[in-house]
């Protein structure tokens, strides 16, 4: 169990850390792009019908490609928030974990002890049946 834990939240973490670092990379080349896009369409506006018509089918194409990098950026809502949310469940489990293996220690200590104990009062009342005999 706790070798799950260890390995939960080793992997856990470094998804997040990547998944969030994929998606700040594309927002910045998203940004970038919707900038290029619209310098796109103001030059196409200045130029003539075939290079007008060329540029505004580039923009466009780019428009489409934005659309889908916003798709990407969903990516963070729906799927890293809620990995996050992995990383308290696992820190209880980490903490639940040490205390229940904790428990078993006390546990075995008390049996043991009590264990010593019984032993040596069996030891005593052998000894004093020998004497009375």
């Amino acid at each position: 169990m706790e070798q799950t834990v260890k390995h939960a939240e080793k992997n856990l973490g470094e998804i997040c850390h990547l998944l969030g670092s994929y998606t700040r990379k594309t927002a910045k080349l998203r940004d970038k792009a919707d900038l290029l896009v619209a310098q796109l369409f103001d030059f196409s506006s200045t130029e003539g019908h075939e290079v007008q018509m060329g540029l505004k089918n580039l923009a466009e194409d780019l428009a489409m490609i934005q659309d889908y990098r916003q798709a990407q950026e969903r990516l963070e809502t729906r799927v890293v928030a809620p990995l996050k949310t992995f990383g308290g469940v696992v820190k209880n489990k980490r903490v639940s974990l040490n205390e229940d293996v904790s428990c078993q220690q006390r546990q075995k200590k008390i049996s043991f002890q009590f264990f010593v104990f019984f032993l040596a009062l069996i030891s005593y009342r052998d000894k004093v049946c020998t004497f009375k005999v």
